[in-house]
């Protein structure tokens, strides 16, 4: 089942959030038109946010280039682009060009900043963006600098998945009304909305505002614990079912150090129990700790790379990562029915220039004898 199959989409190339999102759609069937520049390709074989796509060469400041953007258009459900605010304006590719030749079009905005605001013309990167969100403040111990991981926070977090929230928003409301709209997708926007759950339990007295005073950055039922191997686990005992199990399975149900029962958020005991369980952790091998804690209910998952997850039981039971042609790739999400979506091929940047040329000529040629 190809979910969005009906779905077509231009894809305005650039970097990072956009071309994800525009993946992400062709991983669950929509027919995605990538336009890049006429440019060499950096990766072998195409690149994996290639993967589903069509790619056309098409130099956007030349005449030529823009009237291929408007063809495509007519007939587009979706378009994304991530220029820095007033660009596509300068191309006479903004909104409102392209909804006076397509009404129905969901025209998708990707900025680091958004369209509007102090900071909307200025460059940006990830970190920025979680920097100024509040996202990226309780990334770390407290006595530790904040660092986010590698684009996720705000790149595809705040970013791409809020654009295809967006932008398949903005289609079931043009296909009930007829009219399209322009979607807004500013990663400092969304990085921030992500952090309404940790403001729930900020109402609920569960998170401080001061850093290492929370359960993720001061508790030890949700933590990260070296072991003996220089790898690392992850204990999430939230709970107090989960808690008691973690505690019985160590051998600590009776330890002073934890007692009494039922004091788990007794805030002046963490340090020293913290310290407890890395010593108990760091005794023994991550494999050593994942064969004891991994069957049963104690909220506990091993710290691993990306390679070694492919090879975990469960990530490899599900299908979770692949390797095609040399290159590691996570295979598409979420499924339908219980069905996982096979890999599509990565296509190389403007391989479908000739035949998407070649078909908005035909259209163009049709029309021109439709007028006459």
């Amino acid at each position: 089942m190809r979910v969005l199959e009906s779905l077509r989409v231009i894809e305005i190339g650039g970097i990072g959030p956009g071309p994800f999102c525009a993946m992400h759609l062709a991983d669950l069937g929509a027919d995605v038109i990538s336009i890049v520049r006429d440019a060499p390709e950096k990766t072998s074989g195409g690149s994996i946010l290639n993967r589903g796509k069509r790619s056309v060469f098409a130099d956007l400041k030349s005449e030529s280039g823009k009237q291929l953007v408007r063809e495509l258009v007519r007939d587009a459900d979706v378009l994304l682009e991530g220029m820095r605010p007033g660009v596509m304006e300068r191309l006479d590719l903004g909104p409102q060009a392209c909804l006076a030749i397509n009404r129905r079009l969901v025209y998708g905005r990707m900025t680091g900043w958004g369209q509007t605001g102090p900071l909307s013309p200025r460059a940006g990167h990830d970190n920025n963006y979680a920097a100024l969100s509040g996202a990226l403040w309780g990334c770390s111990p407290a006595d530790a600098r904040p660092v986010s991981s590698f684009a996720t926070l705000g790149d595809i977090g705040g970013g791409a998945l809020y654009l295809m929230a967006g932008v398949l928003s903005g289609v079931i409301n043009a296909r009930r009304t007829g009219a399209g709209c322009v979607v807004d997708a500013a990663i400092v926007d969304g990085a921030a909305h992500m952090t309404n759950l940790a403001l729930s339990a900020r109402q609920r007295g569960m998170l401080s505002d001061e850093r290492g005073q929370s359960i993720h950055d001061s508790s030890p039922f949700y933590e990260t614990y070296m072991c003996a191997d220089g790898g690392y686990i992850t204990v999430g005992s939230i709970e107090p079912q989960f808690y008691a199990r973690l505690l019985e399975v160590l051998g600590l149900s009776d330890d002073p150090d934890f007692l009494p029962a039922g004091s788990q958020w007794e805030k002046t005991a963490w340090p020293k129990r913290r310290a407890r369980l890395q010593a108990i952790f760091v005794a023994q091998s991550r494999e050593h700790w994942q064969q004891l804690l991994e069957p049963i209910d104690v909220c506990f998952g091993a710290v691993m790379s990306p390679c070694e997850a492919m090879h975990h039981p469960h990530m490899r039971s599900r299908g979770v990562y692949t390797e095609q042609d040399g290159v590691l790739q996570a295979t598409p999400a979420p499924r339908f029915d219980g069905e996982p979506y096979p890999v599509q091929d990565r296509c190389i940047a403007g391989q479908d220039t000739a035949e998407i040329n070649h078909r908005v000529f035909v259209a163009q040629q049709s029309a021109w004898l439709d007028r006459v």
